[in-house]
């Protein structure tokens, strides 16, 4: 088998596996976070699969063409094999850390207290508090609190300032892409924006204890309309002041983040 058909196999063999995951990565995001995580995620299996085609085709013609040589020798030096390597090495680096470095960054992946202290005018502002075995959402402004399920709106910035009473657990949605660490006596805010109606389940992704696998919940996205009905028929309910009530105007951040634990 000559260089020739080892390229043609590399690239077939590439085609083949994007067209095998294509159809997995082509369904739609549920939130600006998954979209910036699974995107990510995306960019880097395209940049893996010709890389491991190559090695991986390089070894089995290897294998194949020295199965019946009983006295191998010593590879012999070669810089410019050495030098290619290790600029190629080095330019797959560079890739990954630059894709990287533009997700991570991001408010919707990375909320930086300083952001979570400056939010948007429509934003909702819920604080989380985690407790073994159930989740309490308690919203900023309104005099609202919900146990187990949380309510937001689809298409409005919402920051989940997420804490806990007694131990550590962690806030995890991943139909939205959200997870964030819940520390006693530490307040880290997640921010995202839901594109998608529905009902996303919610889980303590941090073991803490015997009834760890029942501190489930779930978070519901419905309309802007449907939302503001909602919290007009929660106990204790008021309009937020300072700000036009259907859409949520918030006059203040979240004076009491702390440091951000983002895992995406």
């Amino acid at each position: 088998m000559d260089s020739k058909r080892i390229a043609f196999v590399s690239v077939l063999g590439a085609a083949l596996l994007a067209v095998a995951v294509d159809p997995a990565l082509a369904q739609g995001y549920d939130s600006t976070t998954e979209n910036l995580i699974k995107t990510l995620n995306t960019q880097l299996l395209y940049a893996a699969i010709p890389i491991t085609v190559l090695v991986e085709g390089i070894l089995i013609y290897t294998v194949w063409k020295f199965r019946n040589n009983e006295n191998p020798l010593p590879t012999k030096e070669n810089r410019r094999l050495e030098i290619t390597w290790t600029v190629a090495t080095a330019i797959v680096l560079l890739f990954v850390g630059y894709a990287s470095y533009g997700v991570m960054a991001n408010e919707y992946v990375t909320t930086t207290p300083e952001q979570a202290q400056n939010v948007e005018k429509n934003a909702v502002e819920i604080e989380v508090v985690a407790e073994r075995y159930a989740w309490t959402f308690n919203y900023k402004g309104h005099n609202v609190s919900a146990s187990t399920n949380a309510v937001i709106p689809k298409n409005r910035p919402v920051y989940f300032n997420i804490t806990s009473k007694d131990w550590l657990h962690a806030f995890h949605v991943p139909g939205l892409g959200l997870k964030q660490d819940a520390i006693p006596n530490q307040h880290n805010v997640i921010k995202t924006k839901a594109t998608e109606e529905g009902t996303y389940q919610l889980y303590c992704a941090e073991y803490c204890g015997v009834g760890h696998s029942s501190m489930l919940g779930k978070v519901r996205v419905v309309s802007q309309p449907e939302y503001q009905q909602w919290l007009q028929n929660q106990e204790g309910y008021q309009p937020k002041p300072g700000g036009n009530n259907g859409t949520g105007n918030s006059t203040a951040g979240n004076g009491s983040s702390g440091g951000n634990n983002s895992s995406a």
